[in-house]
């Protein structure tokens, strides 16, 4: 794939959202997007991420939470799929620790670094507010996100 059709969309495109709004990637899909081929060879950015993670002090799970699935091979062996769930910060890490010669991964690193920093400063902001005005950021919140589950039903043919 080129340069030129990369964008910030390359992240934003793979991210999901749980039941509580809590965004996170799936590893082998943030594998994938910085062109790794090979999962051992991410498996090693990935315990590096998790160490970084570890001496600056936060929950390592808390960040990569084990998503592995087990799978049914060909002779009807069942195995685990190794994944993991990873949180904004995970991703950062990861990226950090990525191979610096590939262009994905230069962008990487500023999409999750400025949209880290974006988040941190919500979260300022945010506690800057008066309750008031706390209520009526989370009522708009829940607006927003219940247009995006409207969205995403009528996308799934589900009637509401």
């Amino acid at each position: 794939m080129e340069i030129k059709k990369y964008n910030e969309t390359v992240f934003e495109d793979i991210k999901h959202s749980d039941e509580y709004g809590n965004e996170y990637w799936l590893a082998r899909e943030l594998m994938k997007a910085l062109e790794y081929s090979k999962w051992s060879n991410f498996v090693s950015v990935i315990k590096k991420a998790k160490s970084a993670c570890e001496l600056s002090g936060k929950i390592v799970y808390e960040h990569f939470t084990d998503a592995g699935k087990l799978s049914k091979r060909n002779n009807n062996a069942i195995v685990k799929i190794e994944d993991f769930k990873l949180s904004r910060y995970a991703c950062y890490l990861i990226v950090q620790n990525a191979d610096p010669r590939k262009e994905v991964v230069a962008l990487g690193q500023t999409y999750f670094a400025v949209q880290t920093r974006r988040q941190e400063l919500t979260e300022i902001e945010y506690s800057m507010l008066t309750e008031d005005e706390k209520r009526f950021y989370q009522r708009n919140l829940t607006k927003k996100g219940n247009y995006s589950l409207n969205q995403a039903a009528k996308k799934a043919g589900v009637k509401i």
